[in-house]
């Protein structure tokens, strides 16, 4: 069984449905990605297994518990983290407070969390004292991750976080990612980056339309000639 799986999840906004019974899984130290054409509802999987929308159909299970009753915030107490595209920084405040954000639920000394998430991410650590608003792009994402990181997560949830930022910081970002991976947590991912994002995935999802097209390794992904074709450009 895995860490956490959405199954078979139809639901969506009001009466019409997005997702289609699209399955969605994750293990310890997985890069789980999901790729798929704008309008496929790869967000939409993401916040439904986050609570954050309802399903008609289907479950969501944490380490063998039913979570679909839960919302969001219950669930970062289960140990989920969820990274959304936009609007993830407190901008008006210092990149050291935004991070302490991150350890409201934790009622121990957070401050190894904090050196851990500054060994992750140096530039952090050389801007504490800076606000999170006057940041570029790349960095103001890994204030995002790091403060969803200060939560320790079992499952951190990733919608497009390397949106907007340029070649070389996605690559940064990309091998930051791989880093959390090493250290046991669960990674699951929206990105457009189609390729990129699944070479580094141990298991990726292509979804139409709300659906399962395809699921299988990234590296399986990234050979196969329909899905090059249709969704890589080639």
């Amino acid at each position: 069984m895995s860490l956490l799986i959405g199954e078979n999840m139809t639901g969506g906004y009001g009466a019409a449905d997005i997702l289609h019974s699209c399955t969605i899984a994750v293990d310890p130290g997985e890069i789980a990605v999901i790729v798929g054409p704008n309008g496929a509802g790869k967000s939409t999987a993401m916040k439904a297994v986050f609570g954050m929308l309802n399903l008609r159909e289907g479950s969501v299970v944490l380490e063998g518990k039913d979570i679909n009753a839960l919302s969001p915030q219950e669930r970062v107490s289960e140990g989920m983290a969820f990274v959304p595209q936009t609007s993830n920084v407190f901008a008006g405040m210092t990149v050291e407070e935004n991070l302490e954000m991150g350890a409201y639920l934790r009622r121990d000394d957070f401050s190894g969390t904090m050196e851990q998430i500054f060994e992750l991410f140096p530039i952090l650590k050389d801007k504490r004292r800076q606000a999170a608003g006057e940041l570029s792009g790349g960095q103001r994402q890994q204030v995002a991750v790091g403060r969803a990181l200060m939560t320790q997560p079992r499952v951190l949830m990733l919608d497009e976080p390397t949106a907007g930022v340029s070649p070389i910081v996605m690559d940064e970002l990309f091998d930051r990612i791989i880093e959390v991976k090493r250290t046991g947590v669960a990674v699951l991912m929206v990105e457009q980056n189609a390729a990129q994002a699944l070479n580094i995935a141990d298991k990726g999802y292509v979804l139409v339309q709300g659906e399962n097209r395809f699921t299988d390794a990234g590296e399986a992904l990234l050979a196969n000639d329909e899905v090059r074709r249709s969704f890589l450009g080639g």
